[in-house]
C-alpha cells in the first residue's frame, strides 16, 4: 500500500482528549483549519468538545471502547469530512496499526510512518537499532522471549537492581524497579498486567537500573525532504512512579559541550530511521555518561518548555510537515532563549501515595497567562474528573531569562492556582519548586520518593487571618445569596434594624475547634476568640478574593465555601476548615478499620492473599487498576483474612467493601 500523498488539508480530527486535544485544536485553528473532536460518553461535556468546531461520539467511557477503538476513530473522520488525524499524545499516538489504518483510509496521519513507529516505538527493537547505529545503551535484555525463567535469568546476569519496562509504551506504566531477586516474580507480573491494560501488549524488557540517575531528552523534528533538527534538550529528572512531574529546558545539568554531544546523538538516533515528524529521544545519565533509553514517536506532554525557549510552535510545525512543507528553519537558525519550567497539575493526593481523585470540579482558578506564564488546560469549573482516564488536569509553564527567574515565576503561578471539588497536587508542586535541592539542582529521579514527607507537610495551625477569612467568606456568600433574592431585607450589606447583635461561628481544623463570636451592628464589627478581640472588616473582591482588615492589618486572601467546607489560601499557606453547625448533628464516617474498601472506582486485577490467611500489617491484599495505574491495598494491622468480597475482573465503585480483616489479639 502506497503512502498517502502530502497535501494541504482543511479539516483535522484530533484523536485525543483533555489538555492535549485543546492544545492541538488551538494551533490548528490558528492555521485556519476546521477542527473535529472525538469524545466518549464520559466526556460529552468536556472542554475539548466545546472548543472544537465539530465533535462526534465514539462510544462508552472505557478507553478501549472509545479513544482506543481504531475503527470508530476512522469512521468519525470519514463521517465529519476530516482529511487528517492528529493523535495528540497517549492513546493511539504511538500505534503503528493506527497509522496504517489512517493510510488505508486515505487519511493523513500527523506523525511518523507506521514503519518508523515500529522501528522506534518498540523499546526492544529500538535498542537493537541504536546499537547498530553506535548510540550508547544501558546494559539490558531486549530480546523476544518473555517467559519468567528467561527474564529472571537476564536480570541476574545484568545484576540487581534492574528496571522492568513495558516494551510498547511509556508514562511510567508497566515499569518496576527490582532491587533483589526475591522481588522479581511479583514485580514482573504486576508490570505485565499494567502494560497489557495500558498498551494491549504485555511484553517487557530488562535494563540495569542506574542509581542516582538524571533523565535527559532531546526534541527532534524531521520533514519529508530529508531535513532533521534537534531543538535542544529538556531535563525531566523530577519524577514519581517513573512519571514526570516537573520538566525544564534547557537541562541545568549539561554544559554547552555536553549539550551539543547529546543533541548530536539524538539526531543520529532519529536519522537511523529517516525520521519524519516530531519525536523525542530519551537518555539517562549517571552524571558522567549518557545512555539512550527510548524514543517517543509523538509529541510529548512537556513540549511547551521547548516552545518557550525556541519560540517555535511545535504543533504548527507538525501540521506543516504533514502538509508536506519544508521545516521553516535550518539547524544553525534554531536559537536558545532563556529557561522554561513546567509543572503537571494532577487530580491526585500526594499525601495518600498519589492516589487519583475523581469528582466534579467546583472551583477552577488558574493564573493569568502573562508575565512569562502559560497554562495549558483541559478542564474548567463544572467538569467531572473521570476514573477512566489519566489524572492530569493542566500544565503551568513559566519562562524566564534565567532558571532562577523561571522557577520563581512558576512558584508564583502555582500559588495563584486553586482547584476545588477534587484533591490536586498543587501544594505538593509548590513545595517541590521551592525546595532548596531543586533550586540548587542537586536532585535525581529518586528525589521525590526520598523527600515525600517534607514535600507533603500537614497544614500549619490556622491563625486569626485564616479564621477571619473563613468568617468573611461565609458572610460574603450569604450576602450574595440575599442579593439574588429581591425580597430579602438583608440585601443591604451590614443592614441592622436596631442595636448590636452577635453570631457564633465554630470552625474546625482537623480535630481542633475554634469558637468565634462576631459582634456587628452599630459601630465597627469585632471578632472575639481565645480571649482576643479584633476589629473586623472585609470587602468582596472578584470571584473568590476577599480584602480583609483585622484591626488595621490589611491583606488579600482567597476563600471558597462549599457547603460546610471552607478553603482558605493566605500568605501562610492553604487551609481546609469545616464550618460546624452548633445546632445540628454532624454526619460521621464510621467505617470500621477492619474492612478494606475501594478508595476510588476501579477494576480488581489481582487477589494477593486468600481467605483464612494470617497476614502482617502492610501485607498486600489485592490490586486495583485505577486511572490506568495499579493501586495495591494493604492490611492496616496484623490479622486474619476473614473474607474476600471480590474477584479478579470485578468493576467496583468507590467505598465498595472488598475484604474483611480480623485483627490479631495482642
Amino acid at each position: 500500500m502506497t503512502a498517502v500523498p502530502y497535501r494541504r488539508f482543511r479539516t483535522l480530527l484530533v484523536a485525543n482528549r483533555g489538555e492535549i486535544a485543546c492544545r492541538v485544536i488551538r494551533s490548528a485553528r490558528a492555521l485556519g483549519l476546521r477542527t473535529v473532536a472525538v469524545y466518549s460518553e464520559a466526556d460529552q461535556d468536556a472542554m475539548h468538545v466545546a472548543v472544537a468546531d465539530d465533535a462526534i461520539l465514539l462510544g462508552p467511557a472505557r478507553a478501549r471502547d472509545s479513544y482506543l477503538n481504531i475503527e470508530r476513530v476512522i469512521a468519525a473522520a470519514k463521517a465529519t469530512g476530516a482529511e487528517a488525524i492528529h493523535p495528540g499524545c497517549g492513546f493511539l499516538s504511538e500505534s503503528a496499526e493506527f497509522a496504517d489504518a489512517c493510510r488505508d483510509a486515505g487519511l493523513i496521519f500527523v506523525g511518523p510512518t507506521a514503519a518508523m513507529i515500529r522501528a522506534m516505538g518498540s523499546k526492544s527493537g529500538s535498542k537493537a537499532l541504536m546499537a547498530r547505529a553506535g548510540v550508547p545503551l544501558v546494559p539490558g535484555y531486549h530480546d523476544e522471549a518473555q517467559d519468567e525463567a528467561t527474564l529472571r535469568s537476564a536480570a541476574e546476569t545484568i545484576g540487581f537492581p534492574v528496571l522492568i519496562k513495558a516494551s510498547a509504551g511509556g508514562g511510567g506504566r508497566g515499569m518496576r524497579v527490582v532491587r533483589t531477586a526475591g522481588e522479581f516474580a511479583e514485580a514482573l507480573q504486576s508490570a505485565k498486567r499494567e502494560a497489557l491494560a495500558a498498551f494491549a501488549d504485555d511484553r517487557v524488557l530488562i535494563e540495569k537500573y542506574v542509581d542516582n540517575p538524571r533523565h535527559i531528552e532531546v526534541q527532534v523534528i524531521g520533514d519529508s525532504h530529508g531535513n532533521l533538527l534537534s531543538l535542544f534538550e529538556r531535563e525531566c529528572t523530577l519524577q514519581r512512579r517513573h512519571q514526570k512531574v516537573i520538566e525544564e529546558a534547557p537541562s541545568p545539568t549539561l554544559d554547552p559541550a555536553q549539550r551539543e554531544a547529546v543533541c548530536a546523538a539524538a539526531r543520529k538516533a532519529a536519522a537511523a530511521v529517516n525520521y519524519v515528524g516530531a519525536g523525542t529521544i530519551e537518555f539517562v545519565s549517571d552524571g558522567h555518561d549518557v545512555y539512550f533509553i527510548e524514543m517517543n514517536t509523538r509529541l510529548q506532554v512537556e513540549h511547551p518548555v521547548t516552545e518557550l525557549i525556541t519560540g517555535i510552535d511545535l504543533v504548527e510545525w507538525q501540521l506543516r510537515v504533514a502538509f508536506g512543507e519544508v521545516l521553516p528553519l535550518a539547524q544553525d537558525q534554531v536559537r536558545l532563549n532563556g529557561h522554561a519550567v513546567e509543572a503537571r497539575v494532577y487530580a491526585e493526593n500526594p499525601a495518600r501515595g498519589f492516589m487519583p481523585s475523581v469528582g466534579r470540579i467546583r472551583t477552577w482558578r488558574m493564573p493569568a497567562e502573562a508575565g512569562g506564564l502559560r497554562v495549558d488546560a483541559g478542564y474548567r469549573a463544572g467538569d467531572t474528573v473521570s476514573p477512566n482516564y489519566d489524572a492530569m488536569l493542566a500544565k503551568v509553564i513559566a519562562w524566564g531569562p534565567t532558571r532562577e527567574a523561571a522557577l520563581e515565576r512558576l512558584a508564583h503561578g502555582l500559588d495563584d492556582s486553586d482547584l476545588r471539588g477534587i484533591v490536586t497536587n498543587i501544594p505538593f508542586l509548590s513545595a517541590l519548586v521551592t525546595h532548596p535541592a531543586v533550586r540548587a539542582n542537586t536532585i535525581d529521579t529518586g528525589f521525590i520518593e526520598r523527600e515525600l514527607a517534607a514535600l507533603t507537610p500537614a497544614s500549619p495551625p490556622v491563625s486569626p487571618l485564616e479564621l477571619g477569612a473563613a468568617v468573611a467568606a461565609v458572610l460574603r456568600d450569604e450576602a450574595r445569596s440575599a442579593e439574588a433574592d429581591a425580597s430579602s431585607p438583608w440585601r443591604t450589606a451590614g443592614w441592622m434594624p436596631v442595636g448590636r447583635r452577635q453570631r457564633l461561628f465554630v470552625l474546625r481544623q482537623d480535630a481542633t475547634e475554634h469558637r468565634l463570636t462576631l459582634r456587628y451592628g452599630r459601630g465597627p464589627s469585632t471578632l472575639t476568640f481565645d480571649g482576643r478581640e479584633i476589629v473586623f472588616a472585609w470587602t468582596a473582591g472578584p470571584d473568590a478574593e476577599i480584602r480583609l482588615d483585622l484591626s488595621g492589618a490589611r491583606t488579600q486572601v482567597v476563600a471558597v465555601v462549599e457547603g460546610h467546607e471552607i478553603y482558605v489560601r493566605s500568605r501562610n499557606g492553604r487551609f481546609d476548615l469545616h464550618l460546624v453547625d452548633p445546632f445540628g448533628v454532624e454526619d460521621e464516617d464510621h467505617a470500621g478499620e477492619d474492612r478494606i474498601v475501594a478508595p476510588l472506582p476501579g477494576t480488581v486485577v489481582a487477589l494477593l492473599t486468600e481467605e483464612g490467611a494470617a497476614i502482617e500489617k502492610g501485607a498486600a491484599i489485592l490490586t486495583l487498576e485505577v486511572m490506568k495505574m495499579e493501586q495495591t491495598l494493604r492490611a492496616p494491622f496484623d490479622g486474619v483474612v476473614r473474607a474476600l468480597k471480590c474477584k479478579v475482573g470485578d468493576i467496583v465503585q468507590e467505598g465498595a467493601e472488598l475484604a474483611d480483616i480480623e485483627p490479631t489479639e495482642a
